[in-house]
């Protein structure tokens, strides 16, 4: 694994406004990073990527299983109590899941370690599946890399075989937050890879789901909404006005209640309690645990924070850097640190993607800071042939 400089395409930017790419830019800084990319061998990818991120998607899926029959560990996950109902019935009807990101520490060397799985609402999945490939098909017909160059990197095949496995008798609505850029072109991308797939589509703002006189949810149009893809996290869905429908109709959304198992910090040390020192783990822990103490290098994280909210970093068991924001009401885990791939233009993070039950893409982001926030960049990848 290393970082080239490359020469960026000329149009570039006009290619990312064709397509939708609007947030290539976002808060005032660079995005998309279009002059520099990260190489790997091929067997990096497979034995170092590929494959752990097969095995921890596996692990995470059987640990749901027993996650959502113990109250006592949807309470250490903090789900309302409530809800406990519609998360474990979700599982139990085997509702279908559509795709999620493993954020993975790797510098190279050893093995790639899990910082977290962001599997219900995870972004950058256009500029994984879409926008990263045609760079890669530009760059090699601008002849700046070599023909047979390649990329781990087979998203968009799997989203539009996973859209595929969904029934398309019935409007698949989609949701989002529509005056947040990302969101917004990260969802539309979705419904197009839908729309490939054989679906009709719709796309509406989650603050226009409605309830018809018969307590169903509907659009604006006062159409059923029978299936929603929604970019919206489940902790926020089950705080909603609208919530109190949850019980009887949670299995028309994808991503399913079950997901807020696997979105969950939390799963960080249930993971680690229940495979002790593996290779792709780092040792992790709720604060009521007295392991942790044998931690002097180590990650405070809110269960349920996004973007890198309000997570501190302790070497020697002293605060270096935190991040501020709005999460840990509900409470906190404590991971080991793992140094991640640092060059003079900052700190990687890898995201491994998994699209139905599948490894199936790499994308990369980067921050000047070891804590990857909302103003990290995307770099793109190859393999070197």
């Amino acid at each position: 694994m290393r970082r080239i400089s490359i020469p960026p395409r000329p149009d570039w930017r006009e290619k990312a406004n064709d397509v939708g790419f609007s947030f290539h830019e976002m808060h005032g800084e660079p995005y998309w990073v279009d002059d520099a990319a990260y190489c790997f061998e091929i067997e990096e990818i497979e034995e170092s990527i590929e494959a752990p991120s097969q095995m921890l998607h596996e692990m995470c899926m059987d640990l749901v299983a027993d996650i959502v029959k113990s109250e006592e560990a949807l309470e250490r996950l903090a789900i309302p109590r409530d809800y406990h109902d519609v998360v474990s019935a979700s599982w139990e009807r085997g509702d279908r899941h559509l795709y999620g990101r493993f954020d993975l520490a790797y510098d190279g060397s050893g093995h790639a370690k899990l910082l977290e799985y962001n599997a219900d609402t995870p972004t950058s999945v256009f500029e994984t599946a879409y926008f990263q490939y045609n760079w890669l098909t530009d760059q090699i017909a601008l002849g700046t890399i070599a023909a047979e160059t390649d990329q781990f990197n087979s998203v968009q095949e799997s989203l539009v075989e996973a859209f595929g496995q969904f029934s398309n008798d019935r409007i698949f609505h989609f949701a989002a937050v529509s005056d947040n850029p990302e969101d917004y072109g990260t969802t539309i991308y979705l419904m197009d890879c839908a729309i490939q797939a054989g679906h009709r589509a719709q796309f509406l703002d989650i603050r226009e789901i409605g309830i018809d006189a018969n307590g169903r949810y509907a659009d604006l149009q006062n159409r059923l909404i029978e299936r929603c893809f929604k970019l919206y996290p489940w902790e926020f869905m089950l705080r909603e006005s609208f919530a109190a429908q949850l019980p009887m109709q949670s299995a028309i959304f994808v991503e399913p209640a079950w997901k807020a198992v696997l979105s969950n910090k939390g799963l960080l040390p249930m993971l680690w309690q229940r495979h002790p020192n593996h290779p792709n783990l780092l040792p992790s822990f709720f604060p009521d645990d007295p392991d942790l103490y044998e931690l002097r290098d180590y990650v405070v994280k809110p269960l349920l924070s996004r973007e890198g909210e309000n997570v501190s970093l302790f070497r020697n068991r002293r605060e270096v850097l935190s991040a501020p924001g709005s999460y840990g009401e509900e409470g906190y885990v404590i991971q080991a640190y793992a140094p991640l791939f640092k060059s003079e233009f900052g700190y990687a993070v890898l995201g491994s993607w998994i699209v139905g039950d599948r490894a199936c893409g790499l994308g990369i982001r980067e921050d000047l800071s070891p804590i990857t926030a909302n103003l990290s960049r995307y770099v793109p990848h190859i393999i070197e042939g």
